[in-house]
């Protein structure tokens, strides 16, 4: 993280954990995870945002500098997109990042927005600090739409239209799923900082 960069802090309610509801139990656990995955995310650098861990890892290039058939985002910058669902190829941070960025983006958009733009609407970063501060940007306005709802639209089916399970399911499913979509790639961004500390130790 630059010296000038600030992206904000979380702020977490801690009361929510008193709140006896289904809809306060997922927002407690949004909260929390948040504020654990930006405490990592602000000590980041530009070489560990980068830092390929293997062979053909998928990265947050340039446009025309990608080596992926297929890419997603506009402007300057594009996220090079796996073949299939089941691809082996590795992950940076910058690419995790960015992930997360265009879930949150699009699941917003799709519950709480227009419901107009799709994730290839996204404009992305290959620089830590303004990709961070888009990351942030979308999750505060999810959490902030969560946070709007009164305790029984947890159970409202179709609330999301992002996709069609989504418009099929009651909202607390969704947020769940946001939920692990946050914890299981912050986790990923954790452990590839950590290697990469490991491996460049000294």
């Amino acid at each position: 993280m630059s010296d000038d960069a600030t992206y904000g802090s979380p702020v977490f309610d801690w009361s929510v954990l008193t709140v006896p509801t289904p809809l306060a139990m997922v927002r407690g656990q949004l909260g929390f995870s948040w504020l654990e995955v930006l405490g990592r995310l602000v000590t980041l650098d530009q070489d560990e945002f980068e830092w390929e861990p293997g062979p053909d890892a998928l990265r947050v290039v340039r446009r025309g500098e990608e080596r992926s058939p297929r890419t997603l985002g506009v402007g300057e910058w594009v996220m090079e997109w796996p073949e299939g669902s089941d691809s082996p190829q590795p992950r940076t941070i910058a690419w995790l990042v960015a992930h997360l960025t265009e879930a949150f983006f699009e699941r917003w958009e799709w519950t709480f927005g227009d419901r107009i733009a799709r994730r290839d609407a996204v404009a992305f970063s290959g620089e830590v600090d303004p990709a961070i501060e888009g990351l942030t940007r979308w999750v505060d306005l999810w959490r902030d739409g969560v946070d709007g709802l009164p305790d029984d639209e947890v159970f409202t089916v179709g609330l999301s239209q992002a996709t069609e399970i989504d418009a099929q399911a009651p909202f607390g499913h969704l947020v769940l799923h946001m939920n692990r979509e946050l914890i299981h790639h912050g986790a990923e961004i954790m452990v590839l900082q950590d290697l990469y500390r490991a491996r460049h130790a000294g």
